[in-house]
């Protein structure tokens, strides 16, 4: 099993195949989010030419890449809970450049920073979220991130949350003093 700051992977080995089947971070719900299925290292040529077979699908133990996966979730809660700390502090701190300073870039660069860490950690209605972290309303900030998209500063993703900060949004946040560990 492999873990890094979004979620977690477990590879199950069959035949000519590694099977590996990945988890956001937080608590396992049901089953995996993504599938892949690749060559293991070892695997002889004609088996791999043979290509994947239905035989190999079915061998796939997923009730046991759910139990491990239930099982290793509550070694990533530190991990989580430490996440979820930052982003909200980086909430708190944009709702005091709000609260000082009005829709400011930096306040836009600032939201726009911490929306795409909510987004990118699988976090559901982010933007009601954000609004209670601000002590805005969600229609608010989705007026202020729509700003920042049409600003420049946030990338946008159709039909889904999240997006990308661009290269002026990130020149802006390296240039705040506090800022720049929201990232």
């Amino acid at each position: 099993m492999d873990a890094d700051e979004t979620g977690f992977e477990i590879t199950q080995h069959q035949g000519a195949w590694d099977i590996r089947m990945w988890w956001p971070s937080g608590p396992v719900t049901g089953g995996p989010q993504r599938i892949t299925i690749e060559k293991a290292q070892d695997a002889p040529a004609r088996d791999v030419a043979r290509g994947i077979s239905t035989t190999v699908l079915r061998r796939l133990d997923l009730a046991d890449a759910v139990k491990t996966a239930h099982d290793a979730a509550p070694n990533l809660e530190g991990k989580v809970r430490e996440i979820t700390e930052t982003i909200e502090e980086a909430g708190k701190t944009a709702g005091r450049l709000l609260a000082h300073e009005g829709v400011s870039v930096p306040y836009l660069v600032m939201l726009s920073a911490v929306y795409v860490q909510m987004a990118g950690t699988g976090a559901s209605r982010p933007v009601d979220w954000l609004a209670g972290l601000i002590e805005r309303r969600p229609e608010t900030v989705r007026d202020h991130l729509k700003k920042a998209r049409r600003d420049g500063y946030l990338s946008s993703l159709a039909g889904k949350a999240g997006g990308e900060l661009t290269d002026k949004a990130t020149a802006v946040l390296d240039s705040l003093p506090d800022a720049a560990e929201a990232r």
